[in-house]
């Protein structure tokens, strides 16, 4: 039994005494219903709304519809369950850093408490009472395999009380639940089930322009963010036909979305899965328990699968849904309008190579061996690298040499807005470099969401302690607070940023002195075209 909002606020008084400190917030009126959470030092956080249905039953594998009325006060004072997920660690040994890095990133904590009933999101407000505000929307990472808005490098108290702003974060469907293309298979009835994940995203934005102004917020001034997986996820939202007006301005971490999956590939995908899993028809897609649908996903994945090797989730250009790829062979036309900002961190892939047992490990031969195997582009991209940065260590320049992809995608993608859209393109590079582990992982992967959410005091554990990850928390805040607001990103902490164009490519780096370069990454840029089939 759920115990009533403001009863649980009262309990919850009663048996500690931090809980004194928190109030309830005002009852909303949306959509389904009045829903009510709890106030967070001076911010109402209603958490766990429902934006859609349960996706169950009749809607297992079905596009998301809307939920049905709440019928009562609902309960906004706990997150919702994330998505089903499938995360895999990146590495065989589990290291003290990444132990750490999991209080704020609990990829491992949520597969103990997944579940297919997780179409949720959370509202950060100053106040739900009155004002118009905008809107800052987070689509999370994990690729298309994990993860959730419940993340608490993602809470969004702070962004939300320094810039005056409604902070929202969704929940969505992930792996097969949200990306398997059983249209081959099944037919017409399942025709947008490779893009599910995708709709429920845009499901997420019809209910804040539907319901934000209840919370504050203004739904004619709404940014889609996204790192990682939730950087593909706001690339693909900005070439699909149904996302069309639901959003103003785009945010692209480390995760550039340039291309689509391809349905036949899909598929093919789908067939082995459901093979796995000795399913025939859509009443055994139906009967399924889902832990055995994922273990059968884990059974049709080669062992070596991801980062561009071997069949992945993902949404696909199906022609309809997602026309094509978004940001090839152009931009797409309906998002000319829309303000980008898009960037990267320099060192990406240390997070994910740091728990590898060669990592550390490694001399200038087993790295010329390494790169022998990594691709036409590995071994131009090791001496790029070891030119540009003459301290690094063998480790450190093949994974350099491994991130070459976020470098690329995120130039590629730029290339292709600047060229044709109205509206300006600014583009970051992040080379502050976080002290923890003895500065072993640099500026990894991730180390862009607590600054920019203004976390830091929050995430020492992947930022450090001290006046550098505050001052880098100050300036990336005000930055993206300023682009949520106002279309341009800007700090009184650095010069002003300029637009992105080619063929100067100008870029912001992002660092205790921050700078304006042009075309800082040029030799990588330009291994992409070098090595293009021809």
């Amino acid at each position: 039994m759920r115990i009533p909002t403001v009863f649980a606020a009262l309990l919850l008084a009663a048996v500690s005494p931090a809980a004194f400190a928190q109030d309830v917030t005002p009852i909303v009126e949306t959509g389904e219903g009045r829903v009510q959470g709890l106030e967070q030092d001076g911010i109402d956080a209603f958490l766990g709304l429902r934006y859609a249905a349960p996706p169950v039953g009749d809607l297992r594998f079905k596009p998301p519809v809307a939920a049905e009325p709440y019928g009562g006060l609902y309960d906004a004072t706990g997150m919702g369950a994330p998505c089903m997920q499938l995360y895999t660690p990146s590495g065989p040994n589990s290291t003290d850093v990444t132990r750490g890095i999991q209080a704020i990133f609990p990829t491992s904590t949520e597969q103990k408490i997944d579940n297919e009933d997780c179409l949720f999101l959370n509202v950060w407000t100053p106040d739900a009472a009155a004002g118009s505000r905008p809107v800052m929307v987070w689509f999370h990472g994990g690729g298309y395999d994990y993860g959730s808005g419940g993340w608490p490098a993602y809470n969004g108290r702070n962004l939300a009380a320094k810039g005056d702003v409604v902070v929202v974060t969704v929940n969505h469907r992930l792996n097969a639940f949200g990306y398997l293309n059983l249209a081959e298979k099944f037919g017409d009835d399942y025709a947008a089930s490779g893009n599910l994940g995708n709709l429920d995203l845009v499901r997420s934005l019809e209910w804040v322009r539907d319901n934000i102004g209840a919370f504050g917020g203004d739904p004619d001034n709404v940014t889609i963010m996204g790192e990682s997986g939730g950087g593909s996820k706001v690339s693909h939202l900005m070439a699909m036909p149904s996302a069309k007006d639901l959003f103003h301005k785009a945010v692209v971490q480390s995760g550039p979305g340039v291309t689509s999956g391809k349905p036949a590939e899909a598929a093919a995908y789908a067939s082995d899965i459901l093979a796995q899993a000795g399913i025939a028809d859509p009443a055994g897609l139906q009967a399924i328990a889902a832990d055995d649908l994922l273990a059968a996903v884990r059974r049709a994945t080669p062992a070596n699968a991801g980062f561009g090797r071997g069949p992945r989730f993902g949404p696909i250009a199906d022609g309809v849904i997602q026309p094509r790829d978004p940001f090839l062979p152009a931009a797409p036309e309906q998002s000319a309008d829309i303000p980008l900002m898009i960037g990267y961190n320099k060192d990406e892939m240390t997070l994910f190579l740091a728990a590898q047992p060669w990592f550390g490990m490694i001399d200038d031969a087993t790295l010329n061996a390494m790169a022998a195997g990594m691709g036409p582009q590995a071994a131009g991209a090791v001496a790029a690298y070891r030119e540009m940065y003459p301290d690094y260590s063998a480790t450190h320049l093949a994974s350099a040499a491994f991130g070459t992809r976020f470098v690329q995608g995120t130039y590629l993608l730029a290339d292709q807005q600047s060229r044709t859209a109205n509206a300006p393109v600014f583009v970051y590079r992040l080379t502050w470099e976080t002290p923890v582990a003895n500065g072993m992982l640099r500026s990894p992967h991730t180390l862009d969401i607590p600054l920019m959410f203004n976390n830091a005091a929050e995430s020492a554990a992947l930022v450090g302690e001290g006046a550098d990850a505050a001052r880098m928390a100050e300036m990336m805040s005000d930055a993206w607070i300023s682009f949520a607001r106002e279309g341009v990103p800007s700090s009184d902490l650095m010069p002003d940023w300029q637009p992105y164009s080619v063929p100067d490519r100008s870029v912001m780096e992002l660092n205790l002195q921050p700078a304006m370069r042009d075309d800082p990454e040029r030799s990588i840029r330009e291994l992409a075209a070098a090595n293009a089939p021809k």
